[in-house]
């Protein structure tokens, strides 16, 4: 199994600060969570939905495969629990990927088209890098859309994952006790 790495820690970040927002906006009903915002992705759901297809379409992309978007986001938003389910389901698998793959694998050079067109190219380690970079950027967009509900939830910045979560992750993914 490889070192622990940079990419590993970043997308367990990723997840967990995911995990942390998605939390806080359950505290909301789901008609405001689905309200319509004037807001990039319509929605509070729809933002989160829109982290979902960016990493359904890097997912295909690592793979090999077509993603079957023909945009950053679908037409509708799912229903935020559905949203929830599987955008944690997905980071589990980012993380996963980062923990397994090898320094050789994470320089892998893949080849894809770009959903608004163009060809890109970028190392497995540059994908996660940017599918974290992409959640952090939006999860913040997550937090001005609640700020007008005043919900009372935990903080999602790094320092908070790196002090209170990284020691526990780090020593379970090595194997070791605390």
């Amino acid at each position: 199994m490889p070192d622990l790495s940079s990419v590993h820690r970043m997308m367990a970040y990723t997840a967990w600060a995911d995990d942390v927002m998605l939390r806080n906006a359950q505290r909301l009903p789901d008609d405001d969570l689905m309200a319509p915002r004037d807001a990039l992705f319509g929605s509070i759901a729809g933002t989160f939905d829109h982290i979902l297809v960016v990493a359904e379409i890097f997912q295909a992309h690592l793979e090999g495969r077509d993603h079957g978007h023909h945009a950053r986001h679908r037409s509708r938003a799912l229903p935020f629990s559905e949203v929830a389910r599987r955008l944690r389901g997905m980071n589990d698998h980012y993380v996963g990927l980062a923990r397994r793959w090898t320094e050789a694998e994470l320089a892998e050079v893949i080849d894809f088209p770009f959903v608004g067109g163009g060809e890109g190219a970028m190392t497995r380690e540059d994908i996660l890098l940017h599918l974290a970079n992409h959640a952090t950027y939006h999860r913040g967009f997550v937090s001005t859309l609640l700020y007008p509900y005043r919900v009372k939830g935990a903080a999602s910045d790094l320092t908070v994952f790196l002090r209170d979560v990284w020691p526990a992750v780090s020593r379970a993914a090595q194997g070791t006790e605390a």
